[in-house]
């Protein structure tokens, strides 16, 4: 079968679509998956690097999350059952045709999401909830100020704000994002720039904006931090900027009295409250609150294309089957 392989850590030259061994039979509490789609998320990247957390051992196949149906199951499975569509485990290498994994988180997803919305459930809409939840001690009424407002986080902050009754500020880089971001449930939209701190002041007439959701890093965390009220708290989760330091006068942190955090999915803490946010993730998808972007979908043997087009901007999804 064929997937996507990464020989030795470093740079996307490292990576080549290659004939990989089949997996075994599935054991009595696994199942064995056929993959549809994969995205490609910053982090898988970073593993090709390198430089994330995980390491799996080389030559492996690479993919943070996915979608795939259930091919066959072992003896003790009682999760799922053949022909079901699941959502594999967090980095479970899912940039290849089939593979096993372990029934202990999967679920049958219903037939009516489909199945490139499914592929990017994992790690953006849970990142968003949590960072809702762990942050910024928020109650209904209260502001969430976020920049990167169009990514899949960014439009997943702000469906979970709606669900739990909080208001968003969405800061994006073009005018015409701001429409979508309005029409996809968000309260205010401004471009990110100077104006718009002055801007969020008379718009929220004085609401507080308890928490910063920050994808982007530097100048445009500042402006975060400028929009916030006293007492709110920072989360930083990416640096889509390329700026790993922001340059400031620091001081208004001191008078704020504003918290900063890095946030990461994969800490244990989080993982008793994983299944219970995807299945929120998977039924917000089916009702239609929540619906996240896809730039493009490219075939797997099409991979260096995808990557490179994703290196320029967008979500893109790798289609496993083709």
């Amino acid at each position: 079968m064929r997937g996507i392989q990464l020989s030795e850590f470093g740079g996307m030259e490292n990576l080549k679509l290659a004939e990989i061994p089949e997996p075994a039979a599935p054991g009595q509490n696994d199942v064995l998956l056929g993959m549809e789609y994969a995205p490609i998320n910053f982090n898988d990247l970073l593993l090709v690097s390198g430089k994330f957390p995980r390491r799996p051992s080389l030559p492996s196949a690479v993919g943070n999350e996915g979608v795939g149906r259930v091919l066959a199951t072992g003896s003790d499975v009682t999760t799922v059952k053949v022909g079901d569509r699941v959502i594999p485990p967090l980095y479970s290498y899912t940039w290849r045709e089939r593979m096993i994994v372990p029934q202990d988180e999967l679920f049958a997803i219903p037939e009516n999401i489909d199945p490139k919305q499914a592929a990017m459930l994992r790690i953006n809409p849970p990142t968003a909830a949590l960072m809702l939840s762990e942050h910024g001690n928020l109650r209904p009424g209260d502001w969430v100020v976020q920049n990167a407002a169009t990514s899949g986080v960014g439009k997943s902050v702000i469906a979970f704000a709606k669900a739990r009754g909080f208001k968003t500020i969405n800061l994006v880089r073009r005018p015409e994002s701001i429409e979508d971001i309005l029409s996809s449930g968000g309260d205010i939209a401004l471009l990110d720039n100077d104006k718009a701190v002055e801007k969020v002041a008379d718009l929220t007439k004085g609401g507080s904006v308890r928490l910063a959701i920050d994808g982007v890093s530097g100048r445009s965390t500042v402006r975060l931090l400028e929009i916030v009220s006293q007492g709110a708290s920072l989360v930083s989760y990416a640096f889509s900027s390329g700026e790993v330091a922001i340059q400031a006068d620091l001081r208004p942190l001191l008078r704020k009295a504003v918290s900063l955090f890095a946030f990461y999915q994969a800490r244990p803490a989080y993982d008793t409250q994983m299944p219970t946010l995807l299945r929120q993730a998977v039924a917000m998808v089916s009702e239609g609150t929540l619906k996240l972007p896809v730039a493009a979908v490219y075939p797997m043997s099409d991979w260096d294309a995808a990557l490179a087009h994703f290196q320029k901007g967008g979500k893109v999804l790798l289609d496993l089957k083709s």
